[in-house]
């Protein structure tokens, strides 16, 4: 059986991740608190979010950027907004 955690992104039991996705105590954080789903959907906006802003990880303040705006993303608050994103629900056909 899959384990579950109350994940603080959905505020509800849900499945956990497998394994920590990140070294040390935020990872051990994001493990107990954080679920499969929220995880994923991190992840998605995370690589939005590095390459409309040309972030190179490599960089000190792009890191602290990004853990930034993840704590923001599994807290509820608003995180930094894609100006180049358009959703394909929002494309209609001419």
């Amino acid at each position: 059986m899959a384990n579950t955690v109350f994940c603080k992104k959905f505020q509800k039991e849900m499945e956990g991740l497998d394994r920590a996705p990140l070294p040390g105590a935020k990872g051990q954080e994001i493990l107990q608190n954080v679920s499969k789903q929220a995880w994923q959907e991190w992840q998605q906006l995370q690589t939005m979010m590095i390459n409309e802003k040309q972030l190179n990880l490599m960089q000190p303040e792009s890191r602290k950027y990004v853990m930034e705006q993840m704590d923001k993303f599994f807290n509820n608050e608003a995180t930094d907004k894609l100006s180049g994103y358009v959703d394909p629900d929002d494309i209609k056909e001419l």
